[in-house]
C-alpha cells in the first residue's frame, strides 16, 4: 500500500534498567534513514530513557501540527505516522470533556484521548496509523498500529534495549540490532515474495501485528489484541434485491472515502 510514496515516519530507543540514556547520535541516523518519508519537517523528544525521533510528511495543520504533539503539562509525548478520520469529532468531545488543544492535528487528539480513556482509546480511533506514546509519569511506552496494518511499525528487542521505527532499515542504525537472517522469515519470503507478520527477514526484528499495541514498561513488553475481524456464528444475510445490496454497498463506500478527505492537502 505503501510503496511510492511520501509518508511519515517514526523511530524511537526505549532504554532499560541496565542502560544508559538513549544515544542521540543514533536516533538522528534512524531519523535520516526515514527522510524521503518526511521531507517536510522533523521532530524530537528525549530524556534518560527514550528517545522518540519522527519525520513528517504535512498533511493536517499544516502550520502547527509539529510533531512530538503533547499535552498541557507535557507528560504524555507523541510520535504519529498515519491519518486519524474522526480526529475532528474526538477533539469537539475532548475539549468538551476540559482538555486544552493547541494544534488542529489528529496527532493531538490522540494525546488527550489517551489521557482521557487510557488504552481502550484505540476503539475511538477511525484511521491508519502507527504511533509511539511516552506516559512520562508512568514511565511507560505504548506502540500501536491500524487495524488493517496498513502502516508498518518495525521493532527489536535486545535486552533491555527495545528499538522501533517505521522501516526496518532505520533500525539498522543502531548497532545492536541484529542482522542475521531469519531462515524461516527467508523461507516464507521464497515462498509467498513477502514475510508475513510477526516477522522480519532478520532474526531479532518483528512486526507489531494489525490490530495490536505492544506495552513496554519495567524491563519487559507486552503486545495486545485491541481488535480482530470477527462475524458471529448464525449470521446470515438475506439475498433478496441484488440492486438493494449493490445501492447500500455503494453508499458505504462512498461514506468512507468522503471521511478520508480531511487533509489540509491536496
Amino acid at each position: 500500500i505503501e510503496a511510492g510514496r511520501r509518508l511519515c515516519g517514526i523511530v524511537g530507543i526505549l532504554s532499560g534498567s541496565r542502560d544508559g540514556p538513549p544515544d542521540p547520535v543514533i536516533l538522528e541516523a534512524m531519523k535520516t534513514r526515514l527522510i524521503h518519508r518526511g521531507p517536510d519537517d522533523d521532530g524530537t523528544y528525549l530524556d534518560d530513557q527514550v528517545a522518540l525521533g519522527m519525520r513528517r510528511l504535512s498533511i493536517i495543520d499544516l502550520e502547527a501540527g509539529q510533531q512530538p504533539a503533547t499535552n498541557e503539562d507535557g507528560s504524555i509525548q507523541v510520535v504519529f505516522n498515519g491519518e486519524i478520520y474522526n480526529y475532528r469529532e474526538l477533539t469537539d468531545r475532548l475539549v468538551a470533556l476540559g482538555h486544552e488543544f493547541h494544534s488542529r492535528s489528529d496527532t493531538e487528539a490522540v494525546v488527550h484521548a489517551y489521557e482521557q480513556w487510557g488504552d481502550a482509546f484505540l476503539d475511538k480511533l477511525n484511521g491508519m496509523f502507527a504511533f509511539a506514546l511516552w506516559d512520562v509519569r508512568r514511565r511507560r511506552l505504548m506502540l500501536a498500529r491500524d487495524r488493517a496494518g496498513i502502516k508498518p511499525l518495525y521493532y527489536s528487542k535486545i535486552g533491555t534495549t527495545l528499538v522501533f521505527g517505521s522501516e526496518l532499515k532505520a533500525l539498522l542504525e543502531h548497532p545492536m540490532v541484529e542482522r542475521d537472517l531469519d531462515p524461516e522469515s527467508l523461507g516464507h519470503y521464497l515462498s509467498f515474495e513477502y514475510v508475513p507478520t510477526p516477522h522480519a527477514i532478520f532474526r531479532g526484528v518483528r512486526k507489531l501485528r494489525p490490530g495490536h499495541y505492544l506495552i513496554a514498561e519495567r524491563d519487559w513488553i507486552d503486545e495486545v489484541r485491541y481488535w480482530d475481524f470477527e462475524i458471529q456464528r448464525g449470521e446470515s444475510i438475506r439475498i433478496t434485491d441484488p440492486h438493494v445490496h449493490a445501492q447500500k454497498f455503494a453508499g458505504v463506500l462512498q461514506d468512507s472515502v468522503a471521511a478520508e478527505m480531511v487533509s489540509d492537502v491536496p
